[in-house]
Formats: C-alpha cells, structure tokens, sequence
C-alpha cells in the first residue's frame, strides 16, 4: 500500500506504524507446517521490505481518534494525520480459550497460525504413530480460512504414506467444511477421502493439557452441551477479532471491526479514514488475495481525495484461498461476493491441481516478495464464471493447463516490469520445468 502511493505520489508524507521485527509471508506457515516450506522463506526484517521515502515507525498504536486526526501510540505520543489507512490484521485471541495459551508448543498442541508453531506442527505430524489428531476451527472470522482444513489434509496424507494408525478429527463451529458451499462440497469429499471424520456446530472452549483433554461446546435445543475429547495432537486456530485499538474505537462497527464501505473502503462516517485487509468489516474471506484486490481500490479513493473529487474505484469482495489437499496439490477457491466462483483460468475450480500447487509453492511468495509489496500494478484475471452444481470427478492433468499458466505469469512479469531482475530467470525456469513436466 505505502509503496503503491509512493510510486503514484512521490510528494506524499507517509509514515508506516508497525512494531514488528518481521514481516511475514503468512501463507506459507501452512506449508512450513507440512514439512514443505522452511520458516525462514516465509520471513523477511520489516525494514527492508519499507520502500524508500517512506518512514518507518517502530511503535504500537493503542487508540485511533478520528475526531483529533491522530492516533496514539504506546509511548504516550499523539500522531497527526491527513488521512489515515488502517490495515492493522487480525488479533489472535489465544486467551479466549481456557489453558490453550499454556499449553502451546507442547504435549501435542499446536498452531500453523504462529510462525514459531508451524515447525513443531510438522514434527508432531511426522511424529505421530498412532491415536487421535484433533483440527479445530472457531466461530466467527479468521484469517486464511482454508489452513486448517490444509493442515488436516497434509496431516491425513501423511498418516496414509506411512501407514500411521492415526485417526483424524476435524471439529468446527461452522456447519461445513468451508463458507462458501460452493466449494464446501468437494473440500468435504477430499477430507472423506482420508476418512476424517467431521463434528460440526462445536466450539473449542477449553483446553485440560495436564490430560490431554480438549472440551467443545455446542448448542441444542437452547441448551449448551459440552464434550471432552481425548488427543494426542491438537491443532488449534485460535478464535480471532479486531485488534483492540480499533473495537474501542468510533471507528469500529456493532462487531468491532473497521466500518467501511464495502465497495469503496472508505470509512462510512470519516471520508479521510480507509481501511485495507482482514481488520475490516468487509465481508469478504480475509486472504493475501483479498488484500492484493483491495490495495488498487484504496490507493485509487485515496488519491482521488486527496485532490477533493469522491471514491471511483470499486472492489468486488475477490479473494482466493488455496486449500492444500496433499503435498503439491491445492484445490484453489476464488469467489467474489456473494460468495459467487471467481476463478483467474477457465478450469473447475473444484478440482484439485498440482498446478495449483505449484502456483502456492513458487508463483505466490514470488509474486509477494517481489510485485505486491514493491506496489507494482498486476492486470486482474479473476472473473465470475458458472459451473455445474455437481462436484466434477478429479482426472489427470491436461497439459494445456500448464500452457495457462504460462501465459498467466508472463502477463505478471510483464506487467512488473521485472524480466531483467534476478527473479524472473529463477521464475521461467521454474515455467519451463513445468510445461516439461506437462509434455508442453
């Protein structure tokens, strides 16, 4: 976002509050807990990633003050501003479930949400022998819809591989699989696959780690029902809000989340207020991709405001969430709102492809790394596209498909402007190998 500005207005005053040492790649903890991805590729120190002529600020904001224009932070001092874009992510509340916070990072509990935890996932998994292997989903938003779901199956694969007499649970607090049915019904099959077995409407609540106890909660006929489960690995994601500075804020909606207009993602009672990201009230999935669909439509609002005339710029709710189904293979959900299938190639995006994952394990942290947070402009291929309400059988792997991609990233690098950087080699070559791989 700071860097999209930069590159449009270099007279622009910006300043950049994030307390972090690090930036990361949030993606690819899903795969680090897989064993696929090492967590130090999924990582980079924040200041260099802050594009020149952009000043950075090592503090936390603790309060936003829209009436004043300025922000405090944690230090006590008072920040001005002309206009302000809030994109402060999500909070992780861990504390929100009884003795989960204790038991963390032992005894078999673990989370892809948290970049030291990713590791000790895959240790557990390529640990585990036998017994039983929990994944909890919470109610309400989280970030990166689609990581539990993907650490169950690259748990279950696994499991299969070494013939591990493992059993697998999937406990959630939604209804399904995933939010948006669409795509619900094949994720659903691929975890019946595995013979995962699925407990819906159930919330964790409590965590017993002395016992290797995990308590869910659920509602039936007005009444709350609680059930202790045994476990030998937990993988939890936590329940997740706004960070705090924004649900006490004037700015937050009945919920707590930033209050923008969906389509303009401006704030609906502060014009020089934007919000970008998962801490919003958009009601989109909150994903990389989402905000990769946002950044053009803030960045164009704002500097349309900035020289007095209204928002023009629309974002359509487009997201994608790539639901790793084995090691190398990701079903890839893009919708729009109304949960509507949005996919960028003319495929089923029901289908899991490896070519997909070929695209989360080398296409995107590139494309990340180097256009995303560099602010250079990408041409969009997500579009609405209609497909039977059955859920297609999966087959090979036609070649044209790798073709597709072909074309696809060229666009991308073209677009960049990096063919004569040092990644776009690593990136044909990589394109090369897999049309060899596809016969094309």
């Amino acid at each position: 976002m700071a860097a999209c500005l930069r590159n449009a207005r270099v007279d622009l005053d910006i300043t950049l509050i994030d307390p972090a040492p690090f930036h990361d790649f949030q993606p690819a903890w899903t795969l680090v807990g897989g064993g696929i991805c090492r967590p130090e590729d999924a990582r980079r120190v924040l200041r260099d990633c802050v594009p020149p002529g952009v000043r950075l600020l090592a503090e936390t904001v603790t309060a936003l003050q829209p009436q004043e224009q300025c922000v405090r932070l944690a230090n006590g001092a008072l920040l001005g501003y002309d206009f302000l874009v809030v994109a402060a992510g999500m909070q992780l509340n861990w504390g929100a479930v009884e003795g989960l916070a204790d038991a963390l990072g032992k005894g078999g509990v673990t989370s892809n949400y948290r970049h030291d935890l990713a590791p000790y996932t895959a240790e557990l998994v390529q640990g585990l022998k036998g017994g039983d292997a929990l994944f909890t989903q919470p109610a309400g938003r989280i970030k990166c819809p689609g990581v539990p779901q993907s650490a169950l199956c690259l748990a279950a694969d696994h499991f299969r591989r070494t013939s591990a007499s493992v059993r697998v649970h999937f406990w959630s607090a939604g209804t399904s699989a995933f939010g948006i049915p669409f795509y619900a019904r094949a994720l659903e099959r691929v975890m019946a696959s595995y013979g995962a077995q699925t407990h819906y409407g159930q919330n964790l609540v409590q965590v017993r780690a002395c016992e290797k106890i995990a308590v869910f909660e659920s509602c039936m006929n007005g009444e709350l029902l609680r059930e202790e489960v045994h476990y030998d690995l937990l993988h939890v994601v936590p329940p997740q809000s706004a960070p705090d500075f924004i649900r006490g804020s004037v700015l937050a909606d009945a919920a707590g989340w930033l209050e923008v207009d969906r389509h303009t993602l401006r704030h609906v009672r502060y014009a020089n207020v934007f919000g970008l990201g998962d801490c919003t009230s958009t009601p989109n999935s909150k994903t990389v991709s989402a905000i990769q669909g946002q950044i053009p439509t803030v960045v164009g609002n704002l500097l349309q405001a900035l020289r007095g005339r209204d928002s023009s710029e629309s974002y359509d709710g487009y997201a994608a969430c790539p639901l790793v189904t084995a090691p190398g293979k990701v079903l890839l959900a893009e919708f729009v709102y109304g949960g509507v299938a949005a996919p960028s190639l003319p495929l089923d995006p029901r289908v899991p492809r490896r070519l997909y994952g070929w695209v989360q394990r080398v296409l995107l942290p590139w494309f990340y790394w180097n256009i995303l947070i560099r602010g250079r402009g990408v041409p969009t291929m997500h579009r609405v596209r209609y497909f039977s309400d059955a859920v297609p059988d999966w087959g090979g792997l036609p070649g044209r498909w790798a073709a597709s991609l072909q074309r696809v990233a060229a666009r991308v690098i073209s677009a960049s402007a990096l063919t004569g950087g040092r990644m776009a080699p690593r990136l044909r070559a990589a394109l090369q190998q897999q049309r060899e791989r596809h016969g094309k």
